[in-house]
Order: C-alpha cells, then structure tokens, then sequence
C-alpha cells in the first residue's frame, strides 16, 4: 500500500472517531435511522458519496 493511502485510511479513522467522541447520541440516532432505510436506498447513497469523494479527490490532485 502506498504511504498516501494508508494517510487517508489513518485520517478517515480519526474522523469517525470525532464523531463517535463529540456526539454518541446523535451517532447512535442516525444509525438507527439507517437501520430502517430499504438497501437499495443505503446502496445507492454510498454510490453518491464514493463517486463524490473520488470527484472531490481528482480535483484536489489535479490542482
């Protein structure tokens, strides 16, 4: 693995963290509420937000 990957990976930790240490609460509620979601609804969000990061990450290189 590249050194750059492992940094985003280490990073994406850290702020899942920060949001399981500033708000368990509001955590826990949204994970019940996605509990109730169909799956295809969850699947097709996590196409949204992987296609947005990729845009996003592209950006960020190519500038």
């Amino acid at each position: 693995m590249s050194t750059d990957l492992l940094a985003a990976l280490c990073l994406v930790a850290v702020i899942e963290g920060l949001f399981l240490f500033v708000s368990p609460r509001a955590w826990k509620r949204m994970v019940e509420q996605l509990y109730h979601l169909p799956e295809r609804h969850m699947r097709i969000t996590g196409a949204v937000i992987v296609a947005a990061g990729l845009l996003s990450l592209w950006a960020v290189r190519a500038g």
